[in-house]
């Protein structure tokens, strides 16, 4: 089992991973499909069907499909390039993807947002076709956005979820247990073992230059959201908080006014800042998910500001140790907010978070693998029931709880000596078959709990 901290770890647009970003991706593949074809078609449809469909509008799922099948992606988005093409074809009725010619595409007619049963994958599903000039399909795909900007067609999901076909790693842990008994045999950290598994499949200066790049998109989010205020889009009208908040800290330092609880509003701040970005359709980056985007470079700025001795040079072991946990739950649960709740958005995140901070602090990997197991543990349950469909209420929040619970982890976790009671693939394990018990209403369907008891305007 390998998945790269660049899977974990994705530069892309808000609100969704899962709903913004994995239609784009999969626009994107269904354009290379129709290039490799050896005949040529007239025009696109598009049906959105799950959870695409029922929160998709609030999401930007559709405006998603649109810009991805005119050749847009997330990693090189600009969204002055995108409101642009979206104009134009609204008006025009057609795209013009490279290598394809004009392809008839009215998204009034052609995208269709289907609120029936979910396609039988997974609960974001979405079909692509292909017509001719009559408006009859000649070729369809379907594809599957599975959380954190991952997508699989049908065939590749029937295949073998998620399998990796790359070259061997030299530590291929599959679990939690076989990452530490990996570590014991050889004395290495968690970070270093993920660097090892990275570094044969790509050159160390790629491997550097990328996860620099990952935490000054990070950072770089957070700064933006804490330099903006107003109204967040969507029609809820809910204002960003953060500038405030963080004005607010920043002018009661140095007066002896603040208790020492008073960190953790710093902690929510940095991660309402990503969040409030995400919410406003701002380059943010998976982590894994973007509902969940916070809470990872939340309680990474926490360390650096606010811990002694915090050294950016450690940054990289914090977001290898991170997305080695990461990987652990996506492999053997799901990080997918439509498939399992919150429990497997923010709770991941929480894990990955805790057990990076539990490192950079000079963690063993037991106490490592202890603080992922409490931060996930106590979000076990958590239902997704955003808010008119909306990645604002309670996901901003809710991104700044879960920082806090990974700090309180991780310390948690260093207080001990590694030995606990509930090991972390148990709580994994715990977390899959509650999502796969939870009530549908309570997976981004907007269908249940605070989506349906608190009014919409």
């Amino acid at each position: 089992m390998f998945l790269s901290v660049f899977d974990m770890f994705k530069v892309g647009i808000g609100p969704s991973s899962s709903h913004t970003m994995g239609p784009m991706v999969a626009a994107a593949r269904f354009l290379d499909h129709l290039r490799a074809q050896p005949f040529a078609v007239a025009g696109l449809r598009a049906s959105l069907h799950g959870s695409l469909a029922f929160t998709g509008v609030g999401h930007a799922t559709d405006r998603a499909v649109i810009l991805g099948l005119a050749g847009f992606t997330p990693e090189a988005y600009d969204a002055e390039n995108a409101e642009a093409a979206l104009a134009r074809i609204r008006a025009e009725g057609d795209v013009t993807p490279e290598g394809l010619g004009r392809l008839v595409f009215d998204p009034a007619q052609h995208l269709e947002f289907d609120y029936g049963p979910a396609l039988p994958g997974h609960a974001n599903g979405m079909i692509l076709h292909g017509t001719d000039a009559q408006g009859d399909t000649v070729v369809s795909v379907t594809y599957y956005s599975i959380g954190g900007g991952f997508v699989l067609t049908e065939a590749e999901l029937a295949e073998g979820r998620d399998s990796d076909d790359g070259p061997p790693v030299p530590f291929p842990f599959r679990s939690a247990a076989e990452m530490l008994d990996m570590a014991a045999e050889t004395g290495l950290s968690i970070a270093e073992m993920k660097r090892r598994n990275e570094l044969s499949r790509r050159p160390r200066a790629d491997l550097d230059r990328g996860i620099a790049r990952i935490w000054e998109v990070m950072n770089d989010c957070i700064s933006r959201g804490l330099d903006v205020d107003g109204e967040l889009p969507g029609g809820l009208r809910v204002r960003r908080r953060a500038k405030a908040i963080h004005a607010a800290l920043q002018a009661e330092r140095g007066l002896n006014l603040s208790a020492p609880h008073v960190v953790n509003d710093w902690i929510s701040t940095y991660a309402m800042a990503v969040n409030e970005e995400n919410a406003a359709g701002g380059q943010v980056v998976t982590a894994p998910t973007n509902g969940a985007a916070g809470v990872v470079p939340a309680v990474i700025r926490y360390w650096l500001d606010h811990c002694p001795g915090a050294a950016p040079s450690k940054v990289a072991d914090f977001l290898l140790t991170a997305a080695a946990i990461g990987g652990l739950v996506k492999f053997n649960a799901s990080i997918s907010g439509a498939e399992a709740g919150c429990q497997a958005e923010v709770g991941s995140a929480s894990a990955m978070a805790a057990a990076g901070l539990c490192a950079v602090l000079g963690g063993t990997p037991e106490q490592i693998e202890n603080a992922a197991e409490i931060a996930l543990e106590h979000h076990l349950g958590m239902t997704c029931d955003p808010v008119r469909g909306l990645v604002q209420v309670p996901c901003i929040e809710r991104n700044g709880l879960g920082a806090i619970k990974a700090v309180s982890a991780a310390s948690l976790a260093l207080r001990g000596d590694g030995r606990h009671f509930v090991p972390l693939d148990a709580a994994i394990e715990t977390m899959r078959q509650t999502g796969a018990d939870m009530s549908e209403k309570y997976k981004e369907t907007a269908l249940g709990g605070l989506a349906v008891n608190v009014p919409n305007c």
